[in-house]
């Protein structure tokens, strides 16, 4: 595929100097325009069968034809770019770099590996090299370099030319290729004041090249088109000259890479590639959106969830092979959602009340939750005289916070924790939690009647808890711990990229102090209970707890796009309780709640036996 892609770009460069005004300038390169072309609709031809297949076959043969009839440069350029388009959206390979292209090296790298055949300015090959047919590339051939975009030339570095002195490169690391792309595709673009004059200064033009794939894969013409020829050249200028001014203005969780790789999406599903156009409405939100989810939530809630489940939408949409047009109607009602997004989430939306409350809430929801399990654990381990054992539950939890400081540093120093990573942390975490619980709490309602619980005291008297079940306390502890502070980490980091670090700090502590108190309270009240008071209470609030996780988990999973969605447009979203609108979740949740009431009565029955005999 990479190679057909390549033969379609030298069409789009090069025709020019075979046709003019519908006669031949050059056979040779009209020979070549007409062979390069037969192997591009040859190789497409050799494709997997697929829906797309039929539509670039289609017009592979329109280019042909195109080039057969000697029809203007410009237009042989447009198909061969929209056949160009078409196969990568249809069979999708990097279009960019993996991080931002070091220019630094690029001068050195040129010198050594290509001055010799395209100048030492690239200003074309010196005389030994200039009889050759067809003679290496001038870069500073404004003329052919507008047809060219950083990621042919990348391309051609790569793989070479065939029937040319242009030799593949490939032995050159990744990054080094990628650098001298940037560096030859610039030299005919000098204007970089003015290109940054440009795109410091309008939004609309930025909107335009919102991150590296679509810097490499635009061409100076194609860019022309929209914004004019003068300011394209030195808005190319610029950015091949200064790629990090793209990473910078589409770091993710930037609103703009939403709507970009959305785009890519549409333009997969109209190829016929239903798995792509998936895969990059999925990144759109993992990638784009959830980043800045927690800040948006704080700003406002109920467009968050607006947005959440629009993007659930359109993902469900292309799932279920809607048409055409009802996705792109679905697109324009999201760039609807996401202009309210930016004006919420631009700095001056920002007020200390509203980052307090934030940090405040998600520390004190996430908290109780984790601290309502490790505190049913501690009353439960003193009511069963087994204080001894409380140190594997303090371990698991004093563990998870440090693990939790370390995830801090790591996700604010080191790393970048990508959203489908947290979610299926998240997911599987709450569903392992989930399970515990169910166990626990149906065996916890089991001992809820004196009888019982007198049983299980004579039955344990003397005997310490095995290593096996003090570690287990430690390990539910941890987990039920960690998913929360993990949650809550990734949370607060979006928070503070925003800054007021100072609020943030007050509505964690304020939110701290308020669990302290909550956590005196329980374990006061816990004491005075009696035992088979606390183990029926308990019980339920485990089960209760075991239904939320279970909704939580399906759907944390499902935002990571490993369980298939489908969406109850009747069911609210209620965070709280775990309640995710789709099918999959809402049925996990009364799966959970079937077994639980099962459980229970299972729970149950042997003491109504036991007491039948003593009665007989």
């Amino acid at each position: 595929m990479p190679t057909t892609w390549r033969l379609l770009d030298y069409i789009a460069v090069d025709y020019s100097a075979a046709v003019s005004d519908g006669e031949i300038v050059s056979q040779f390169e009209y020979d070549e325009m007409l062979e390069f072309s037969r192997s591009a609709r040859e190789r497409i031809g050799t494709l997997p069968v697929t829906p797309a297949r039929e539509n670039l076959e289609a017009k592979a043969d329109g280019l042909q034809g195109a080039i057969e009839a000697k029809r203007p440069p410009a237009e042989v350029a447009a198909l061969a770019r929209a056949l160009a388009d078409a196969l990568l959206a249809a069979h999708p390979v990097p279009l960019a770099p993996a991080g931002t292209p070091d220019l630094g090296r690029a001068g050195a790298l040129y010198a050594q590996n290509c001055a010799s055949c395209h100048g030492a300015q690239s200003e074309g090959p010196p005389p030994e090299f200039a009889q050759l047919d067809p003679p290496p590339i001038d870069f500073n051939d404004r003329e052919r370099a507008k047809e060219r975009s950083v990621f042919g030339l990348y391309q051609v570095i790569t793989q070479g030319l065939e029937g040319t002195t242009m030799q593949s490169f490939a032995s050159l690391p990744d990054e080094d290729r990628w650098a001298l792309a940037f560096h030859v595709g610039s030299a005919a673009f000098p204007a970089v004041a003015e290109g940054e004059r440009i795109w410091k200064a309008e939004e609309s033009v930025r909107r335009l090249v919102p991150d590296l794939a679509a810097l490499t894969a635009i061409t100076p013409a194609a860019l022309a088109e929209q914004i004019g020829e003068d300011r394209a050249y030195a808005v190319t200028a610029y950015l091949r000259a200064n790629p990090g001014a793209v990473v910078a203005e589409a770091s993710p969780g930037s609103l703009e890479m939403v709507r970009d790789t959305l785009r890519r999406s549409l333009a997969a599903y109209q190829a016929g590639d239903r798995g792509a156009a998936n895969e990059l409405a999925l990144s759109a939100y993992l990638d784009g959106f959830e980043p800045v989810e927690a800040v948006l939530a704080t700003r406002d809630g109920d467009l968050m969830v607006r947005v959440e489940r629009a993007l659930s939408e359109y993902r469900a949409a292309i799932a279920a092979g809607r048409p055409e047009a009802e996705l792109r109607q679905k697109l324009q009602e999201i760039d609807v959602l996401l202009g309210e997004a930016e004006t919420a989430l631009a700095p001056e939306a920002a007020t200390d009340i509203s980052t307090f409350l934030g940090a405040f809430t998600i520390l004190l929801r996430e908290g109780l939750e984790a601290l309502l399990i490790v505190i049913a654990m501690i009353a439960f381990l003193r009511k069963s005289d087994r204080a001894e054992q409380l140190r594997y539950v303090h371990g698991g939890w004093i563990v998870a916070l440090l693990a939790g400081v370390a995830t801090w540093f790591a996700a604010t120093s080191f790393i970048t924790i990508s959203g489908a990573s947290r979610e299926m942390t998240e997911g599987f975490g709450a569903l392992l939690a989930a399970v515990v619980l169910l166990s626990v709490g149906i065996w916890m309602h089991g001992k809820s009647q004196a009888d019982e619980w007198r049983r299980y005291i004579s039955a344990k008297m003397n005997k310490a808890l095995s290593r096996g079940s003090a570690w287990f306390l430690f390990g539910l502890a941890f987990v039920v711990v960690y998913r929360e502070v993990f949650e809550t980490i990734l949370f607060f980091a979006a928070l503070w990229t925003q800054g007021n670090g100072g609020t943030i700090l007050a509505g964690a502590l304020t939110a701290t102090i308020l669990l302290t108190i909550i956590a005196w309270i329980m374990l006061r009240y816990s004491r005075k209970l009696p035992i088979t008071q606390f183990f029926a209470y308990s019980s339920i609030l485990i089960a209760i707890l075991a239904v939320v996780l279970a909704g939580k988990g399906v759907g944390a999973l499902q935002e990571a796009g490993m369980i298939p969605v489908t969406l109850l447009y009747s069911v609210p979203r209620i965070p709280i309780l775990g309640v995710v609108p789709t099918a999959e979740a809402v049925g996990a949740q009364l799966l959970t709640l079937a077994i639980v009431i099962l459980g229970f009565r299972a729970s149950r029955r042997p003491r109504r036996d036991v007491a039948t005999a003593a009665a007989e």
